[in-house]
Protein backbone atom coordinates (compact mmCIF):
# COMPACT_ATOMS: atom_id res chain seq x y z
CA UNK A 1 0.00 0.00 0.00
CA UNK A 2 2.66 2.05 1.06
CA UNK A 3 4.54 1.77 -2.62
CA UNK A 4 0.94 2.92 -4.15
CA UNK A 5 0.40 5.93 -1.94
CA UNK A 6 3.88 6.70 -2.94
CA UNK A 7 3.47 6.28 -6.27
CA UNK A 8 0.17 8.41 -6.74
CA UNK A 9 1.86 11.21 -4.68
CA UNK A 10 4.80 11.53 -7.55
CA UNK A 11 2.10 11.38 -9.81
CA UNK A 12 0.02 14.40 -8.58
CA UNK A 13 3.70 16.51 -7.92
CA UNK A 14 4.05 15.82 -11.44
CA UNK A 15 0.68 16.64 -12.87
CA UNK A 16 0.93 19.42 -10.82
CA UNK A 17 4.07 20.44 -11.70
CA UNK A 18 3.19 20.02 -15.68
CA UNK A 19 -0.08 21.59 -15.41
CA UNK A 20 1.87 24.89 -13.82
CA UNK A 21 4.75 24.39 -16.57
CA UNK A 22 4.98 28.09 -18.22
CA UNK A 23 6.42 26.34 -21.34
CA UNK A 24 3.62 23.61 -21.57
CA UNK A 25 0.95 26.57 -21.04
CA UNK A 26 3.04 28.51 -24.15
CA UNK A 27 2.88 25.42 -26.42
CA UNK A 28 -0.76 25.09 -25.46
CA UNK A 29 -1.56 28.75 -26.24
CA UNK A 30 0.78 28.50 -29.74
CA UNK A 31 0.11 25.04 -30.72
CA UNK A 32 2.63 22.91 -30.13
CA UNK A 33 2.08 19.32 -29.28
CA UNK A 34 4.58 19.55 -26.55
CA UNK A 35 6.82 21.48 -24.68
CA UNK A 36 9.79 19.90 -26.44
CA UNK A 37 9.42 22.37 -29.05
CA UNK A 38 11.08 25.36 -26.83
CA UNK A 39 14.15 22.86 -26.49
CA UNK A 40 14.80 23.08 -30.12
CA UNK A 41 14.24 26.54 -30.15
CA UNK A 42 16.62 27.67 -28.05
CA UNK A 43 19.30 25.59 -29.40
CA UNK A 44 18.31 27.10 -33.04
CA UNK A 45 18.16 30.30 -32.02
CA UNK A 46 21.47 30.43 -30.30
CA UNK A 47 23.08 28.36 -32.65
CA UNK A 48 21.37 29.53 -36.22
CA UNK A 49 21.47 26.20 -37.37
CA UNK A 50 18.09 25.96 -39.07
CA UNK A 51 17.76 28.41 -42.23
CA UNK A 52 15.06 28.04 -45.06
CA UNK A 53 15.61 26.05 -48.10
CA UNK A 54 17.29 23.50 -45.90
CA UNK A 55 16.84 19.61 -45.79
CA UNK A 56 15.91 18.30 -42.25
CA UNK A 57 15.69 15.17 -40.97
CA UNK A 58 13.74 14.59 -37.53
CA UNK A 59 14.67 11.04 -35.92
CA UNK A 60 12.27 10.36 -32.75
CA UNK A 61 10.04 12.55 -34.04
CA UNK A 62 6.56 11.73 -32.37
CA UNK A 63 4.25 13.34 -31.09
CA UNK A 64 5.80 16.04 -33.53
CA UNK A 65 6.74 19.29 -31.66
CA UNK A 66 10.13 19.28 -33.13
CA UNK A 67 8.83 18.95 -37.13
CA UNK A 68 6.14 21.71 -36.04
CA UNK A 69 8.49 24.16 -35.09
CA UNK A 70 10.79 22.83 -38.30
CA UNK A 71 8.23 23.47 -40.46
CA UNK A 72 7.34 27.44 -38.82
CA UNK A 73 10.73 27.84 -39.19
CA UNK A 74 10.69 27.13 -43.32
CA UNK A 75 7.94 28.86 -43.55
CA UNK A 76 8.66 32.28 -44.99
CA UNK A 77 5.98 33.65 -43.25
CA UNK A 78 6.52 31.36 -39.77
CA UNK A 79 3.29 30.23 -40.18
CA UNK A 80 1.87 26.33 -39.46
CA UNK A 81 0.56 25.99 -42.68
CA UNK A 82 1.09 27.28 -46.35
CA UNK A 83 4.33 27.61 -47.95
CA UNK A 84 6.85 25.93 -47.06
CA UNK A 85 10.74 26.43 -48.52
CA UNK A 86 12.38 23.46 -47.53
CA UNK A 87 12.10 20.04 -46.72
CA UNK A 88 10.97 18.09 -43.60
CA UNK A 89 11.35 14.25 -42.95
CA UNK A 90 10.07 12.86 -39.99
CA UNK A 91 10.68 9.32 -38.12
CA UNK A 92 9.79 7.75 -35.23
CA UNK A 93 8.48 4.53 -33.87
CA UNK A 94 5.21 5.73 -32.88
CA UNK A 95 2.46 7.49 -34.88
CA UNK A 96 2.76 10.74 -35.55
CA UNK A 97 -0.48 12.73 -36.59
CA UNK A 98 0.47 14.24 -39.89
CA UNK A 99 1.82 18.02 -40.14
CA UNK A 100 1.38 19.88 -43.36
CA UNK A 101 4.39 19.52 -45.34
CA UNK A 102 5.79 17.26 -43.35
CA UNK A 103 7.60 13.69 -45.28
CA UNK A 104 7.01 10.87 -42.34
CA UNK A 105 8.05 7.72 -41.86
CA UNK A 106 6.67 5.26 -39.20
CA UNK A 107 9.52 2.66 -38.01
CA UNK A 108 12.28 1.65 -35.90
CA UNK A 109 15.48 3.27 -36.48
CA UNK A 110 17.64 0.45 -35.88
CA UNK A 111 16.09 -1.86 -38.50
CA UNK A 112 17.77 -1.79 -41.92
CA UNK A 113 14.88 -1.38 -43.99
CA UNK A 114 13.48 1.90 -41.86
CA UNK A 115 16.73 3.07 -42.43
CA UNK A 116 16.89 2.67 -46.86
CA UNK A 117 13.23 4.15 -46.42
CA UNK A 118 14.56 7.10 -45.00
CA UNK A 119 17.58 7.13 -47.61
CA UNK A 120 15.00 6.44 -50.36
CA UNK A 121 13.36 9.90 -49.42
CA UNK A 122 16.37 11.88 -48.79
CA UNK A 123 17.03 10.99 -52.47
CA UNK A 124 20.81 11.56 -52.61
CA UNK A 125 20.41 15.39 -51.60
CA UNK A 126 23.05 16.42 -48.98
CA UNK A 127 21.40 16.89 -45.36
CA UNK A 128 21.83 20.11 -44.02
CA UNK A 129 20.58 19.47 -40.18
CA UNK A 130 19.56 16.31 -38.63
CA UNK A 131 18.14 16.67 -35.08
CA UNK A 132 17.55 13.56 -32.79
CA UNK A 133 15.08 13.57 -29.93
CA UNK A 134 15.57 9.40 -29.90
CA UNK A 135 16.06 8.25 -26.31
CA UNK A 136 15.53 4.48 -25.23
CA UNK A 137 13.28 2.87 -22.77
CA UNK A 138 15.41 3.74 -20.08
CA UNK A 139 15.54 0.75 -17.13
CA UNK A 140 17.06 2.07 -14.21
CA UNK A 141 20.20 -0.15 -14.62
CA UNK A 142 22.81 2.05 -15.45
CA UNK A 143 25.34 0.03 -18.06
CA UNK A 144 22.03 -1.14 -19.62
CA UNK A 145 20.60 2.28 -20.18
CA UNK A 146 23.96 3.45 -21.17
CA UNK A 147 24.59 1.12 -23.87
CA UNK A 148 21.00 1.88 -24.92
CA UNK A 149 21.85 5.34 -25.34
CA UNK A 150 25.10 4.91 -27.27
CA UNK A 151 23.30 3.00 -29.78
CA UNK A 152 20.82 5.82 -30.82
CA UNK A 153 23.65 8.21 -31.01
CA UNK A 154 25.57 6.13 -33.06
CA UNK A 155 23.30 5.74 -35.47
CA UNK A 156 22.48 9.40 -35.55
CA UNK A 157 25.94 9.79 -36.04
CA UNK A 158 26.34 7.38 -38.88
CA UNK A 159 23.69 8.53 -40.87
CA UNK A 160 25.17 12.65 -40.70
CA UNK A 161 28.38 11.26 -41.19
CA UNK A 162 27.15 9.56 -44.44
CA UNK A 163 24.32 12.14 -45.56
CA UNK A 164 25.12 15.53 -44.04
CA UNK A 165 26.76 18.98 -45.88
CA UNK A 166 30.33 19.13 -44.81
CA UNK A 167 29.29 22.03 -42.95
CA UNK A 168 25.93 20.67 -41.96
CA UNK A 169 25.10 20.08 -37.68
CA UNK A 170 23.64 17.24 -35.92
CA UNK A 171 21.42 17.56 -32.19
CA UNK A 172 21.32 15.03 -30.47
CA UNK A 173 19.54 14.40 -26.49
CA UNK A 174 21.89 12.59 -24.37
CA UNK A 175 21.72 12.04 -20.64
CA UNK A 176 24.30 12.70 -18.23
CA UNK A 177 25.00 8.97 -16.60
CA UNK A 178 27.67 6.31 -17.71
CA UNK A 179 27.28 7.24 -21.78
CA UNK A 180 27.89 11.06 -21.72
CA UNK A 181 31.70 11.33 -21.87
CA UNK A 182 31.76 8.53 -24.38
CA UNK A 183 29.09 10.46 -26.38
CA UNK A 184 30.67 13.44 -26.28
CA UNK A 185 34.20 11.51 -27.43
CA UNK A 186 32.25 10.26 -30.32
CA UNK A 187 31.27 14.12 -31.65
CA UNK A 188 34.59 15.36 -30.69
CA UNK A 189 35.79 12.53 -33.32
CA UNK A 190 33.17 13.29 -36.08
CA UNK A 191 32.68 17.41 -35.82
CA UNK A 192 34.56 20.45 -35.60
CA UNK A 193 32.58 22.37 -33.42
CA UNK A 194 31.12 20.37 -30.74
CA UNK A 195 28.39 21.96 -28.04
CA UNK A 196 26.52 20.82 -25.16
CA UNK A 197 23.47 22.68 -24.62
CA UNK A 198 20.75 22.64 -21.78
CA UNK A 199 18.11 24.44 -23.14
CA UNK A 200 15.80 26.34 -20.07
CA UNK A 201 12.67 24.33 -21.33
CA UNK A 202 14.57 21.22 -19.76
CA UNK A 203 13.66 20.32 -16.69
CA UNK A 204 16.63 21.27 -14.01
CA UNK A 205 15.58 17.58 -12.35
CA UNK A 206 15.92 16.13 -15.29
CA UNK A 207 19.91 14.42 -16.48
CA UNK A 208 18.86 15.46 -20.15
CA UNK A 209 20.78 17.54 -22.03
CA UNK A 210 21.76 17.83 -25.49
CA UNK A 211 24.62 17.92 -28.38
CA UNK A 212 25.18 19.61 -31.15
CA UNK A 213 28.20 18.80 -33.33
CA UNK A 214 28.64 21.91 -36.22
CA UNK A 215 30.85 20.72 -39.65
CA UNK A 216 31.99 17.37 -40.65
CA UNK A 217 36.06 16.71 -39.95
Amino acid sequence: MKVKTQSKKVNKAWLNDHVNDPYVKQAQKEGYRARAAYKLKEIDETLGLIKPGHLVVDLGSSPGAWSQYLRRRLSPEGAAVGALNGTIIALDLLPMTPIEGVNFIQGDFKEEAVLAQLEEMVQGRPVDVVVSDMAPNLSGVGGVDAARIELLIELALDFSKAHLKPEGALVVKVFHGEAYDHCVKLFKEAFKVVKPIKPKASRDKSSENFLVGIGLK
